[in-house]
C-alpha cells in the first residue's frame, strides 16, 4: 500500500469512530472530542466490548437504512 491508501484508511477509521461515538452517545461535544482522538476511543470501544457481537457492521449500515 502506497501513502495515498494509508491516508485513505485513516479517514475512514475517523468518520467510523465518529458514527460509533454518535450511535452511543448524541452529543456534538463528545463527538468532536472522540474524532480528534479516534485511535483512541476505537481501541477502548474495542476493548470495553461495544463493537462486538456484530455491532460492528450494525452501527454503520443503522445510519442508512
Amino acid at each position: 500500500m502506497n501513502r495515498r491508501s494509508y491516508s485513505l484508511v485513516y479517514f475512514l477509521l475517523g468518520i467510523y469512530s465518529i458514527m460509533v461515538s454518535w450511535y452511543y452517545n448524541h452529543s456534538i461535544i463528545l463527538l468532536i472530542l472522540h474524532w480528534i482522538f479516534w485511535p483512541i476511543y476505537l481501541l477502548y470501544e474495542v476493548l470495553t466490548g461495544h463493537l462486538s457481537h456484530d455491532m460492528w457492521k450494525h452501527i454503520p449500515l443503522s445510519y442508512f437504512k
